[in-house]
């Protein structure tokens, strides 16, 4: 049996400074990745890239200041990774916004604001990340969907359609870039402890109807994600393309 080593690797994070992301690069740092870890706000990465350092000295860690909904900031975020490692090898598309609004009520700039960040700059980081592994002749990318991608829920029309949309690009990726060898696949979260779902989940009758839903009968951590993020950035999963791997408790079993 194989043992996830990642060491020799280098990876990029979008939104890796709390929460999910988070969880997913300290796991690819105590595989012994190097990482790059980007957000638009430059306090919250100081604060994680020092928390990676001291947990993983012999690792290194690297931090970008970008707005992943920005296609010249994706390009720039971009470059200067390749500039300080000199190659990806694996990305993860981690970087999401929600709104919640029924859909009678979705304004314009609602809708764009999801869409430009969960669509439009995941397919430029796919494919400005994807332009380098081609000529490396290999990689990992990794899109963070979501169950929303799946199945529908009230409030959500516009992040049950962005996160649809990346479960379709998963599929599209995976097929076109295959020949260079490099796996494209997605996860799928269900509801995810984080400091930004928590006050959403204090809701005690929206948190009910959550855990109604899920067989296992609790909500997910981010080290759930990240095992399933480490095992697709790894040799274990090199025949794996074009999936959306649900990590939901259950949910979309029903």
């Amino acid at each position: 049996m194989q043992k996830i080593n990642l060491q020799g690797k280098v990876a990029l994070v979008t939104g890796g400074s709390a929460g999910i992301g988070f969880s997913i690069a300290e796991a690819y740092c105590n595989s012994g990745c190097s990482v790059a870890i980007t957000a638009r706000r430059e306090e919250a990465l100081r604060d994680a890239e020092a928390k990676l350092k001291e947990s993983y000295p012999d690792v290194e860690v690297f931090t970008v200041v970008s707005d992943a909904s920005n296609v010249s900031d994706i390009r720039n975020m971009v470059s200067k990774v390749i500039e300080r490692f000199g190659r990806i090898d694996i990305l993860v598309n981690n970087a999401g916004t929600n709104v919640l609004n029924y859909a009678l009520d979705v304004t314009e700039e609602e809708w764009d604001r999801v869409m430009n960040l969960n669509q439009k700059g995941l397919f430029f980081c796919c494919q400005e990340v994807g332009k380098h592994m081609v000529k490396q002749g290999n990689g990992k990318i990794i899109n963070i969907a979501s169950q929303m991608g799946l199945v529908g829920l009230y409030k959500r029309a516009a992040y049950c359609t962005s996160k649809g949309g990346v479960v379709q690009l998963t599929k599209v990726l995976g097929i076109e870039w295959a020949p260079y060898n490099i796996q494209v696949n997605s996860i799928a979260p269900t509801f995810v402890e984080t400091p930004l779902t928590k006050p959403i989940l204090a809701d005690k009758e929206f948190y009910d109807d959550v855990i109604r839903r899920i067989p296992m009968g609790k909500v997910a951590q981010p080290e759930d994600v990240a095992g399933a993020a480490l095992y697709l950035a790894s040799d274990m999963s090199n025949f794996v393309t074009g999936h959306t791997l649900p990590v939901d408790g259950g949910w979309v079993a029903w």
